[in-house]
């Protein structure tokens, strides 16, 4: 048999999208579009029972401290609750909010100071998964496909992001992640969010589930 014939073509396994879930879209969306990061994100109507940390967070990186302070005052103007108020850290300066429909968002800078005046533009969109094993969760998504671009043993995993994909996907430990963020580990029923994905359908061994999808339109204003 001519080996040609036999070799994969399909294109390799990456986020192409994200898509919440929540109870009422139109708010979410009015929220988001106020945020900034609707160009992000999809939206769903979701009536799944979920209590206590849903095991995720979106986090932002952008340029400095006023302009995380600004998305952070976007946020709350907009009625999200403050989880960790913006401050100074060894890392940088950054905080934490959570969006009315639940979503904990983080937002960061590398730089300790302003070299430049505040602007809304984001630099980088992290998904960043809370898993119970980064090791065996990487492999995981390794088998499906998936590029691993950066690693720290078990606490932390990094993928390559598609040229398209406008976020990166990555894993860090479940309580580490809630320590981090302001809120206690403990979390049961939905995680509210699906992950589209350039491959077939599957959930992951944390329960997050992907689906077949191409990357989500700009919701409109």
């Amino acid at each position: 048999m001519d080996m040609a014939t036999t070799t994969s073509t399909a294109a390799p396994t990456i986020l192409a999208s994200v898509t919440l879930e929540v109870a009422e879209p139109e708010a979410a969306r009015s929220f988001y579009g106020a945020f900034g990061v609707d160009t992000y994100i999809g939206l769903r109507a979701s009536e799944a029972r979920s209590t206590g940390f849903r095991g995720f967070t979106l986090a932002l990186t952008v340029s400095g401290p006023a302009t995380v302070d600004g998305f952070v005052a976007a946020a709350v103007d907009a009625g999200a609750a403050v989880l960790k108020p913006a401050t100074k850290s060894l890392w940088g300066y950054g905080g934490v909010v959570q969006a009315p429909d639940g979503t904990i968002w983080k937002i960061a800078t590398s730089a300790k100071k302003d070299t430049k005046p505040a602007t809304r533009e984001i630099d980088e969109v992290v998904l960043l998964l809370g898993v119970e094993d980064v090791k065996a969760t990487k492999q995981f998504y390794v088998d499906r496909g998936l590029t691993v671009a950066k690693s720290f043993g078990g606490k932390y995993a990094e993928f390559a992001p598609g040229q398209s994909s406008p976020i990166k996907l990555a894993l860090y430990k479940r309580h580490a992640l809630a320590k981090d963020l302001g809120v206690s580990a403990d979390g049961t029923g939905s995680h509210r969010i699906v992950l589209g994905t350039t491959a077939g359908a599957f959930t992951d061994p944390d329960g997050f589930a992907w689906e077949a999808a191409a990357p989500p339109a700009p919701t409109p204003s």
